[in-house]
């Protein structure tokens, strides 16, 4: 279940190094945003462990279907980090754009929340090369059992 390459082990090193990443934004949050409350900090904390899970999960499709375009770990993973954080920035946008003009002033010029689009691609970029080089990739990852 946790050889090389598994769809598991893919997931559990996608969630263990977003757990990382959320820890850090976790114990880094009252310095970024001091008068950000507990639930942004736990959401933060929870957040890139379900990334790591998305991106783990989204080993297994090497091609894609519609274009018909091979598609590495490096494009996969930093499309799917770049795309959850632009969501979240959607659902938390006073939050970060409270972080945003907190880190680089109300006049800076990376005070725009969607900046953590950026963040989550190189997050899942970090996420995606773990995953794919301790966990391997393709239809491999998916074990089939004989019928």
């Amino acid at each position: 279940m946790f050889g090389n390459p598994s769809l598991v082990t893919r997931i559990a090193i996608g969630k263990l190094v977003g757990l990382v990443f959320g820890l850090i934004g976790f114990i880094a949050m009252p310095y970024f945003l001091p008068d950000g409350g507990w639930l942004l900090r736990w959401g933060i904390l929870l957040w890139y462990p379900t990334v790591g899970a998305v991106i783990g999960m989204f080993g297994v499709f090497t091609w894609h279907p519609v274009l018909h375009l091979p598609m590495p770990w490096w494009i996969r993973a930093t499309a799917v980090g770049a795309w959850m954080n632009f969501v979240l920035t959607f659902f938390a946008y006073d939050a970060m754009q409270a972080m945003m003009v907190s880190l680089f002033g109300p006049e800076g010029l990376l005070q725009s929340p969607f900046w953590f689009t950026l963040e989550g691609a190189v997050i899942g970029l970090g996420i995606g090369y773990c995953a794919t080089r301790f966990g391997g990739e393709g239809v491999e990852t998916v074990e089939q059992n004989p019928a």
